[in-house]
């Protein structure tokens, strides 16, 4: 394959909006020792990306920040000592470099592509190997690229915490964007009875169709977590995938069983400020495990891929809609108008 020696990427000279996004050029980078040089197929989109734009992140951008922690593509070059991989495997590069265990650190949030450092809208770059995760051979580049941010966000949330996820389980799943689309799949795969919550019947008839054995729309039964205790006969859920925030958090406890499990990763519903009180008693009586999560681990990228590899039917990515490269501003539009179904991709030229 022939590389060239410059590509186009997108840029985010300043933050505030997402007409503020250019294409640039850009030479072609090298790889270095122990790196390999990425072909860029497919990137996706993730409401994180929107935050980063509107410079509402906690961790800020960069000068002409490349946006984007998501891509899938095929090697085209490797760095002096790569013996791991070979120019032609099909990959996709970690969230962040440095995270292989379960321990959050600052080095492993500076690592995170997309802010603080560059990310993945672009067609070539460089990626060190320990952060690669080879795709299931099922998956086209436009699936594969949903995987690194939300499926493994939603892989840590229920098999990741204080007890993994099992068969015969009941899980609730807030939304129906990428990573609550990914959490109702995992439990599916996984033998669990799964409970959707959505504002809107039509996508909660893809969640339906997806395996979920129940859907509540909270708009017409605004008393949600009454209708989740209902479903489970008084009992609760073992488990929360918890992407509302704080709006919605109280809730979200009165929906667990006792000695369940809430995972909060989000903040769609609500700004902070907006959780009462009153959940903390809640939470104390009983006693179950709260726990805030950051994507996941390289080997949970590894362990999520073997896991739709054996269940290939009901963890195929749902993908909205796919725009191409020239059209990523609109991509992005997409994913602010919150009315996808599943994840939003941009095809790299």
């Amino acid at each position: 394959m022939s590389i060239p020696s410059v590509c186009k990427q997108y840029v985010l000279p300043k933050t505030g909006s997402i007409d503020n996004l250019i294409i640039t050029e850009t030479p072609v980078p090298q790889p270095k020792a122990g790196e390999i040089l990425l072909k860029a197929h497919a990137v996706s989109v993730q409401f994180r990306d929107l935050m980063v734009i509107n410079n509402t992140y906690p961790t800020g951008s960069i000068p002409n920040l490349v946006p984007c922690s998501d891509v899938a593509g095929e090697i085209v070059a490797l760095g002096p000592g790569v013996t791991d991989f070979k120019i032609g495997d099909r990959v996709s590069p970690s969230f962040v470099d440095t995270l292989h265990g379960d321990v959050i650190t600052t080095d492993v949030k500076a690592s995170a592509l997309g802010a603080p450092v560059h990310g993945t809208l672009t067609e070539y770059r460089t990626y060190p190997t320990h952060r690669l995760v080879r795709i299931p051979d099922h998956l086209s580049y436009e699936e594969a690229s949903t995987l690194p941010c939300a499926a493994v966000t939603a892989y840590n949330a229920l098999m990741g915490g204080f007890s993994p996820l099992k068969a015969g389980d009941s899980i609730l799943v807030l939304g129906t964007g990428g990573v609550s689309t990914f959490a109702l799949q995992i439990g599916v795969a996984s033998g669990a009875s799964v409970i959707v919550t959505s504002s809107s019947d039509e996508k909660l008839q893809v969640a339906k169709r997806l395996g979920a054995a129940h859907v509540i729309n909270y708009k017409t039964t605004p008393a949600w977590e009454e209708e989740v205790m209902k479903l489970t006969n008084g009992r609760g859920v073992d488990q929360v995938v918890e992407v509302g925030g704080e709006a919605t958090l109280g809730k979200s406890i009165a929906s667990v069983r006792m000695g369940g499990s809430v995972t909060v990763m989000g903040g769609l519903a609500g700004a902070p400020g907006q959780a009462p009180v009153s959940i903390i008693p809640s939470a104390i009586f009983k006693s179950l495990k709260l726990r805030g999560i950051y994507v996941g681990s390289v080997e949970q990228f590894k362990n999520l891929g073997r896991l739709m590899a054996a269940n290939p039917e009901v963890t195929r990515p749902v993908i909205d809609k796919v725009f191409p490269f020239e059209q990523a501003k609109e991509a992005f539009k997409r994913q602010s108008s919150q009315a996808q179904v599943g994840k939003i991709v941009i095809k790299v030229n």
